[in-house]
């Protein structure tokens, strides 16, 4: 059960860095002011109103185009990327102890040797247990 929280767990943290740290672009298109087109990760087509060029020949006043894009662009972290050029000599130091000492701590757990394996049990002289009980009658 423990083996298994754990891989959930850390399943769970992966999904947190990863959408964390990921950023997008949503665009929209609106069409005299209502929203017509929503798109993720691409650009929206838009509803085919859209004026091109407004002529402004021989008049003084612009037509306005009434389509209006609008893009949202949400930004992940990236705080989270580690610059190994730039750890310290303690930082270091204490890296090289970590792996140093962790690499010996299973060195030789094969031929451990137990001490009270070569002495026996103390001999019983009376049985306590016999001396210690009580009896309902």
């Amino acid at each position: 059960m423990k083996q298994v929280f754990h891989k959930i767990m850390s399943l769970a943290m992966a999904f947190v860095v990863l959408f964390s740290t990921m950023s997008f672009t949503m665009n929209m298109h609106y069409c005299g002011g209502t929203l017509v087109e929503t798109a993720i990760f691409q650009k929206a087509k838009g509803c085919g109103m859209e004026m091109d060029k407004p002529s402004t020949e021989g008049c003084s006043i612009a037509k306005k185009n009434c389509c209006d894009d609008k893009q949202l662009a949400i930004e992940g972290q990236d705080e989270l990327q580690l610059k190994v050029d730039k750890i310290t000599f303690e930082q270091q130091v204490f890296i090289a102890s970590f792996v140093y000492t962790y690499i010996n701590l299973f060195e030789g757990l094969e031929n451990n040797v137990y001490s009270f394996e070569e002495y026996k049990p103390p001999l019983v002289v009376r049985q306590i247990f016999k001396i210690d009980e009580t009896y309902l009658i």
